[in-house]
């Protein structure tokens, strides 16, 4: 092992990891089902993180120097590894159902709106609570109502469905010049709101939509036009003066449906070959809308467990025709069937035609 590196244990599994590198960060690495779910953090947003608790682990030996274990549960988006570090994700019985807790609280105010929330097939709490989650849930008292609040032409917030992760405050804090959204109030009340009923106005607050986890930040332009599993994503790309102009765009037939960034398999916007977060601007997001705007790159690559995946063959390759390479000619099908079933005209050769047939090459009684 390198001297500049750590060597971390988590759920059996040993990484080197450099220091500095958080718990989830070296759990990423690993990848598979040992990664914590996240619904706060977000790797290219600064300080976020520390805030849902659905990643909680169990640190069972602290280091090498000091293999004491920790005293509770931590929040693995936050904590540092140590040398000699051993942690406990899915193997640790008190993590699993102190995540099955989070959960729980997470949703007793969420509404049960599942069937007409524009998030629903991509939404990173309906996953948790299928994973984690109860059958049935225990809270018995009203939900959280809160009034309603316009951001603006292209954005719709429903704070109903918020889990207060922050992400979108952090967005607006780092790549706009001054932020005119946040957290009003404490405890219950809380809510994210505009002050004094301001528009979110600037080239990159569209972003706010790709980074919520939940269905609370939606896209105007796309609200209950189609279902995100009917749509087929690629990826395209054009040339912009404001952002790098790496997009998802969302597809049915040839018309687009909407424009997002493209994620990696976290979630999260990728990397510009540059090294910066490919964050796309409004007029790429919501004025684009045409696939002659864009250069199609080919078809996105979805997790085949992911219900957008379905009906997209992404990859999929038909077997080659062996016959012409065996008889040496490319074969002839003769389909005059007309004196057994008196089905094609008698005058039309249905191995000859061009393209399928159509009903002008049968007989029709009704024409007769």
């Amino acid at each position: 092992m390198s001297e500049d590196l750590f060597k971390v244990t988590i759920d059996n599994i040993t990484i080197d990891v450099p220091p500095g590198t958080t718990i989830l960060q070296a759990a990423r690495k690993i990848g598979g089902d040992v990664t914590p779910p996240a619904m706060c953090y977000y790797s290219k947003l600064k300080d976020s993180g520390g805030k849902c608790r659905t990643c909680l682990v169990e640190v069972s030996k602290g280091s090498e120097k000091d293999p004491r274990p920790m005293p509770k549960l931590v929040a693995s988006c936050r904590t540092t590894v140590m040398d000699g570090m051993e942690v406990k994700n899915i193997t640790s019985p008190k993590a699993m159902e102190a995540r099955k807790g989070v959960v729980e609280f997470l949703l007793i105010n969420h509404p049960l709106d599942c069937p007409i929330c524009d998030q629903a097939g991509e939404c990173d709490l309906q996953d948790l609570s299928y994973g984690h989650g109860n059958e049935g849930s225990r809270f018995e008292f009203q939900k959280r109502v809160f009034e309603k609040h316009d951001l603006g032409p292209y954005i719709q917030l429903h704070m109903t469905r918020c889990i207060l992760c922050y992400r979108c405050v952090f967005v607006a804090d780092q790549l706009t010049e001054k932020r005119q959204h946040g957290i009003l109030d404490r405890g219950e009340r809380a809510e994210i709101a505009t002050y004094i009923s301001k528009s979110l106005e600037h080239d990159f607050i569209g972003n706010v939509i790709d980074v919520c986890p939940v269905g609370a930040l939606t896209d105007k332009t796309f609200r209950f036009k189609n279902r995100v599993w009917f749509t087929k994503p690629v990826d395209a790309h054009r040339d912009c003066d404001k952002c790098a102009g790496l997009v998802r765009l969302w597809l049915r037939g040839d018309e687009v449906f909407r424009v997002t960034v493209r994620r990696d398999e976290w979630g999260e916007v990728i990397n510009t070959p540059e090294g910066k977060p490919a964050w796309i601007c409004n007029e790429c997001r919501f004025e684009k809308k045409k696939e002659s705007d864009w250069i199609i790159e080919g078809p996105t690559h979805i997790n085949r467990h992911s219900v957008i995946a379905q009906g997209h063959y992404e990859g999929l390759k038909m077997p080659n025709e062996f016959l012409p390479e065996v008889i040496g000619k490319k074969p002839r099908l003769f389909l005059n069937i007309h004196d057994v079933s008196e089905v094609n005209r008698p005058g039309i050769d249905l191995s000859l035609i061009e393209g399928p047939a159509t009903s002008d090459d049968f007989e029709n009684p009704k024409n007769d």
